[in-house]
């Protein structure tokens, strides 16, 4: 391990660096396959609840409990993957997970009432594997202390904003060119073997914390939730799921609303690529300024971008919007995720960043649901005011704890990046 850090510590920060890291494409191919079903499980509920009962509040109502479900129990799959292994959790877990949405399919094209699929939706959510997280601590421990950690941040920021727009268009196709149920099938299909291909690269997994050195402190266990800055980022993060739940379930509402349901699909790429465009360019880019004052930048205008949502009538202009607010995420999504590297101790950063992509499926959750409350109530128009409500809400608690973002014993002249004379790729 430290001849990993040796290696790649002087190198000059960039992608091209950062995947010539010892052991990384080993890891990082098998990843990318398994966790391209996080952003067809919720879409892929929707849409076959949606065409079985013909609501949107009740396909939201079933494809919110299982983001809740996620969201409550990625933290728990993610300290144990801290203590155990991340294999140890993940086999078990995608066999789990292929059985829950096989009940949850079966129920939903048998009629079943409603108390059925929300008790099949717990597990199915409950279990979905948290590869991002665990990819996100591989590279945590393979590259600590070097200044490939903040590049590698950018990299899995863009990979799952690559996610979103793969995820849900084929989840979409799927529903629409072949059976309601076919984006769950293949959601299921790709969490089973990409789950168990990724859990076979055991080299590169993190040492489990209950035998690694410095990841407690005086015989008890460090909680990543007791750091202040991760609860302040989960915060934020809860505001941006829900954008995504908001965009997804306002977003089919609003293409069916026009008679152009098939084009649902390629709305939400063009927002998720807006997402995954800025993602890139934020990975490029050698930053003076710190990740803390560069999430207090990015998340303003974040919300001011959800603003419009609510008024575009047209598929072009919905369009345009959102792939302004897609390019508006990506900066506070890398550098909420920039920031764990540097508030968490190592023995506790997958239970971190679990806690934060639980947070942004708990938002999506939310956002989903209210907004086909909204929707059955009122119009697809209206579902949009999700994202502007969320993200305004979660604003105000990122200004009001702000301070808790500076990392123990950073000055506020190192926190604004004074006194380096060569700038590093931190996004």
């Amino acid at each position: 391990m430290a001849s990993t850090v040796n290696d790649s510590a002087g190198a000059r920060p960039g992608y091209g660096s950062l995947l010539r890291t010892r052991g990384a494409l080993s890891f990082l191919l098998p990843g990318f396959l398994a966790r391209q079903p996080f952003a067809m499980l919720t879409i892929g509920i929707l849409l076959l609840v949606n065409h079985t009962t013909g609501s949107y509040g009740t396909a939201g109502t079933v494809s919110a409990t299982a983001g809740v479900a996620m969201a409550l129990f990625a933290p728990q799959s993610g300290k144990l993957a801290d203590r155990f292994g991340q294999a140890a959790v993940l086999i078990p877990g995608v066999i789990v997970h292929a059985a829950a949405i096989s009940l949850l399919t079966v129920l939903a094209l048998s009629d079943a009432p409603l108390w059925a699929l929300l008790a099949a939706a717990v597990p199915a959510g409950a279990s979905t594997p948290q590869i991002g997280p665990m990819v996100r601590a591989r590279w945590a421990a393979r590259l600590d202390g070097s200044p490939l950690m903040s590049t590698a941040a950018a990299f899995e920021s863009v990979t799952d904003e690559f996610t979103f727009v793969i995820g849900p268009v084929l989840a979409t196709a799927l529903c629409a060119g072949v059976h309601p149920a076919a984006g769950l099938v293949a959601e299921a299909a790709l969490t089973l073997i990409g789950g168990l291909v990724f859990a076979t690269q055991r080299r590169t997994q993190p040492e489990p914390s209950r035998s690694a050195a410095g990841d407690a402190a005086g015989g008890k266990r460090v909680s990543a939730l007791s750091v202040p800055g991760v609860r302040v980022l989960a915060v934020s993060m809860l505001g941006i799921g829900t954008v995504f739940g908001g965009m997804q379930v306002s977003m089919t509402a609003f293409t069916k609303e026009l008679g152009e349901p098939g084009l649902n699909g390629l709305m939400y790429g063009v927002f998720a690529a807006g997402n995954m465009i800025a993602g890139i360019v934020c990975g490029a880019v050698a930053w003076k300024v710190s990740p803390q004052r560069r999430l207090l930048i990015a998340y303003p205008l974040l919300a001011l971008a959800t603003t419009p949502l609510w008024a575009a009538h047209a598929l072009p202009l919905l369009g345009g919007v959102g792939l302004i607010v897609g390019l508006c995420i990506a900066p506070a999504l890398i550098t909420g995720y920039t920031l764990v590297e540097k508030l968490v101790p190592a023995g506790a950063r997958t239970e971190a960043f679990t806690w934060l992509t639980g947070a942004v499926g708990l938002g999506q959750a939310a956002g989903a649901t209210v907004g086909g409350r909204l929707i059955d109530t009122h119009s697809a128009s209206t579902g949009f005011l999700v994202p502007l409500g969320g993200t305004a809400l979660a604003l105000v608690v990122l200004l009001a704890m702000r301070r808790a973002l500076t990392p123990k014993g950073e000055s506020v002249v190192a926190a604004r990046g004074v006194g380096h004379r060569e700038p590093v790729s931190v996004d």
